[in-house]
């Protein structure tokens, strides 16, 4: 090939004019936004997900410091704790008076008892910060899924496998979800595996406590001869299935937490209006004439179960360290369905 041909083919640049033999103005290109990225940040979270972190911050998210509320309780407990002081002090003066032997001992119990009330202290502290730092993954999770943060969902799936890291059950499944962390690009993706992975094991584990607490509250009901007793019965059961699946997910109560964790069930119910109306279980009762054909006891018992499964559901949503995405959220009729089939057969 000559060097006339060469050149010929050799790329060259070209200035564009106006059409009448003028230099065209310079042309500025701007950068564009990445339209992928602005649908991901204008993606809103489900109305169930918005609940479920309204319904945390209300018991077990971080609150105010400074409230009137707070500063009231803190200072009537620095008053009794004032008053237990005195006491004691005067406690160990007695005994000391009666006989030195008496008052050693005394204080050797004051002391012993002093250093268990701080590690009973130590540990609600550590439950209540727990607590709190699944309910800050929850959300994280959710804005990392809506946005698909590759990096947050990368960091946020580390947490996740270093809260079940003392867990043998789940030492498979983290190990497969630690790899695609390297490997998936997208965060969205690699949340999604994550929950299928980590999450669907435990999410059976929930769903067969709540059936079991469902199937012994409608059949201590249906058979209890005194109302306190089934009152009792019912509470003792559902404290006993929240703290439960509260440890299933990884959360450890202690009294305070508990109370916490009771409080953002509450809000949930509330917020999400008690009774599951996506469930028809209104409808399905009704339907059914449980209550009308049989007897007020068999009714009560089976009404009292499915209230108590709709309790561990809600529960199931605040204390679960990620938001339902590729798992579809549990009903009563999933969790409890006995309760429904023989209602119907029943009737």
């Amino acid at each position: 090939m000559s060097d006339a041909a060469r050149s010929a083919r050799r790329p060259r640049a070209f200035i564009l004019d106006d059409g009448k033999g003028a230099r065209a103005p310079d042309v500025e290109i701007e950068a564009q936004d990445d339209a992928y990225e602005h649908e991901a940040l204008a993606a809103d979270l489900p109305p169930d997900e918005v609940a479920v972190e309204q319904a945390q911050k209300r018991g077990i998210a971080a609150r105010a410091l400074l409230s009137w509320a707070g500063v009231f309780w803190s200072a009537l407990g620095g008053l009794v704790t004032l008053a237990l002081g005195l006491w004691f002090d005067a406690l160990i003066e007695g005994l000391y008076a009666r006989a030195p032997a008496l008052g050693w001992v005394g204080l050797a119990l004051l002391a012993v008892a002093a250093l268990a009330l701080l590690v009973l202290a130590t540990r609600e502290a550590l439950a209540v910060f727990r607590q709190k730092r699944i309910a800050a993954m929850h959300a994280a999770i959710a804005a990392a899924r809506a946005k698909d943060d590759r990096d947050a969902a990368r960091a946020l799936m580390q947490q996740l496998i270093g809260l079940y890291e003392r867990r043998p059950e789940t030492a498979r499944a983290r190990a497969q979800v630690l790899d695609l962390t390297r490997e998936i690009v997208d965060g969205r993706d690699l949340i999604d595996i994550a929950e299928r992975g980590l999450m669907h094991p435990l999410d059976e584990r929930v769903q067969r406590e709540i059936a079991g607490a469902a199937k012994r509250v409608s059949v201590v009901t249906a058979i209890s001869p005194r109302a306190i007793l089934d009152v009792l019965f019912v509470m003792a059961q559902t404290a006993r299935l929240i703290r439960r699946i509260s440890e299933i997910y990884g959360g450890r109560p202690g009294f305070l937490g508990f109370l916490r964790l009771v409080k953002s069930v509450g809000a949930h119910l509330a917020i999400t209006g008690g009774m599951a109306v996506g469930d028809s279980l209104v409808q399905q009762i009704v339907g059914h004439g449980i209550a009308a054909r049989l007897s007020a006891r068999l009714g009560e018992g089976v009404l009292n179960g499915l209230l108590t499964a709709r309790v561990g559901i809600s529960a199931m949503s605040v204390c679960r360290p990620m938001p339902f995405s590729v798992e579809k959220p549990p009903g009563v009729s999933d969790v409890a369905p006995f309760l429904l089939s023989r209602g119907k057969s029943d009737a």
